[in-house]
């Protein structure tokens, strides 16, 4: 049976998409000559709202508060919207989530303090195909503390994890493919062992749910600028469960993850709680783009967002297996809903000259080596019938 893909199917979906009208809360693009934007799951668009409130921060709490808005609003920020986060889209309950750093930063400190919760273990696990900087800072901390790096594939963790590792790593989303590991079940795996994991949320936080409680999970850290669409170097998270807050020791030791901020003691006490995971001063105009995107968020309901994913990538296979596998394209990305995140991947031999191409030709989508297109598909803002005119675009330019 041939699937619809026709003009009148893809406005049809469009009409029906429960969370069409949420595109209208963002920034209209203002080049006339971007045909589609498929690159959210890189870099979310910015929503009408956060402009709005940093107009409103600029000019009424710093302009008119001063310094005084830090006591007012500003030092709790860091705490309150952390469990915002947690709630909304983590399955995280409070007091275990907290918004700081980057996420490279974030993964450091969690790193670090996984390692040091299982002393006397001398391994690192990761996955060969993990982002770079998960990898880079794998090696960095186990060259510090002078661990082992032990490599894996994210679903072989069972064949790598023994009484030595101390820490496994992975992303729960692959950048590259966007298939989706089992959070739940590689955790388990991992603590049957002994060892702890950190997850990295960045490809999964805003487009499907994720339960870290419910999982067991022990840390896990994100980035806020993709699917959240909270701004470029947009503040991160780190979520440490709590019960490995008494314990939990991170190395950047800065003043806001003390006890008493502003008691400039002697000697670094560790607040209670997540906060002992802060360093330095919160980037609080970074955090207005979070709480809108949050708030956003929660509007809509992860569940729907999450379904229109999954609408919008059965939409993509359909369209690339119509018309562009009969011009070399493969696809990359697991075909079963269950399996495949925000993103699709399609593989073709020139791929890289092929992505400068459609960018030029406006439609903006995101080049992985060392052969994938990545067709990005942030649900609160790309349409079906903008995706159908991009795979057009890209038949025609491929052809």
């Amino acid at each position: 049976m041939t699937t619809d893909i026709s003009p009148a199917r893809a406005d049809r979906l469009d009409a029906e998409d429960e969370l069409a009208a949420f595109r209208e809360r963002f920034v209209p693009i203002g080049d006339p000559g971007v045909v589609a934007y498929l690159d959210g799951n890189s870099l979310g668009r910015p929503l009408r709202a956060t402009a709005e409130r940093l107009r409103e921060l600029v000019e009424h709490e710093w302009g008119g508060r001063l310094i005084r808005a830090w006591e007012e609003r500003w030092l709790a920020l860091p705490e309150e919207l952390g469990d915002e986060l947690g709630r909304v889209a983590l399955g995280a309950a409070p007091g275990q989530t907290i918004v700081a750093d980057s996420t490279s930063v974030c993964l450091y400190k969690t790193l670090r303090a996984a390692a040091a919760l299982r002393p006397g273990r001398d391994e690192i696990v990761t996955d060969t195909a993990n982002f770079p900087t998960d990898r880079f800072l794998v090696e960095s901390v186990a060259a510090e503390l002078g661990l082992t790096v032990r490599w894996a594939e994210s679903e072989d963790v069972a064949a790598v994890a023994g009484p030595r590792t101390a820490v496994v790593t992975l992303s729960h989303v692959d950048y590259r493919t966007a298939a989706i590991t089992d959070l739940a079940a590689v955790t388990r795996v991992v603590h049957e062992h002994g060892g702890l994991v950190v997850w990295d949320l960045c490809h999964s936080v805003g487009s499907l749910p994720v339960e870290l409680d419910a999982a067991g999970a022990d840390f896990a850290v994100g980035c806020t600028y993709k699917f959240l669409n909270a701004g470029p170097g947009a503040p991160a998270f780190l979520y440490a469960n709590a019960r490995h807050h008494a314990a939990f020791g991170q190395p950047v030791t800065g003043w806001m993850g003390a006890a008493d901020t502003f008691g400039m003691a002697a000697e670094y006490v560790p607040a209670p709680g997540i906060r002992r995971a802060l360093s330095g001063t919160p980037p609080v105009l970074g955090m207005v783009g979070v709480q809108e995107g949050v708030a956003l968020l929660a509007e809509a309901g992860i569940g729907r967002v999450r379904a229109k994913a999954v609408a919008l990538g059965r939409w993509v296979l359909a369209l690339a297996d119509a018309w562009l596998v009969p011009l070399g394209f493969t696809i990359a990305s697991p075909r079963d809903d269950d399996r495949r995140g925000g993103h699709v991947t399609l593989r073709h031999p020139d791929a890289e000259r092929l992505s400068h191409v459609l960018i030029e030709h406006g439609v903006l989508i995101d080049f992985r080596r060392p052969d994938g297109i990545r067709i990005g598909l942030s649900p609160l803002t790309t349409g079906f019938a903008e995706v159908r005119r991009a795979m057009d675009r890209i038949r025609e330019l491929a052809g």
